[in-house]
């Protein structure tokens, strides 16, 4: 995130909150880095453990069931559930994934699930992504999702071409 970064979200009126697991609030703490941020940034979850999820953000115990919370149903509730959360805000941002070590041949280290939600008046749309960056260690892991969030967020919010699904 750059300054002219943040000042794009600026311009767009975008107040953002970030839910964020896997990142550990890497996406909030980018963006808090820049004088400014406040203008942007309403707020962030971190929320690590599946209860978390479920008490913050109102991920329901069926998706985390029957999908995990790897998955882009899980993402799409989280993102979901910020914009609920802080009513002020316009954008979110969720992140889940397994940063590594560890990982299954169905659920591989290094593969994060996104998704964004936007608010519009009453209106909300959310659209999730799933990128697998491959076992490149938990550090890099947490900091190339941080980054593809960052870049999401940027990307004009919520772009109908950037493969995101649907949900809901």
């Amino acid at each position: 995130m750059t300054p002219e970064d943040l000042q794009t979200l600026i311009a767009r009126g975008v107040k953002l909150v970030t839910a964020e697991s896997c990142t550990g609030g890497l996406v909030a703490a980018a963006l808090s880095d820049h004088p400014g941020s406040s203008t942007v940034l309403m707020g962030g979850l971190v929320t690590y453990s599946n209860d978390a999820k479920q008490a913050l953000l109102g991920v329901r115990a069926e998706t985390l069931s029957t999908h995990g919370a790897v998955s882009e149903e899980c993402a799409w509730e989280m993102a979901i559930g910020a914009l609920r959360a802080l009513p002020q805000a316009n954008l979110s941002v969720a992140i889940t994934g397994i940063a590594g070590p560890g990982g299954s041949d169905y659920k591989p280290e290094g593969r994060v699930c996104f998704a964004l939600a936007r608010r519009d008046g009453v209106h909300e749309d959310a659209r999730a992504q799933t990128i697998d960056f491959g076992a490149l260690g938990r550090e890099k892991v947490r900091f190339a999702a941080r980054d593809h969030a960052l870049r999401l967020c940027l990307t004009g919010e919520i772009r109908h071409d950037l493969d995101l699904k649907p949900y809901g």
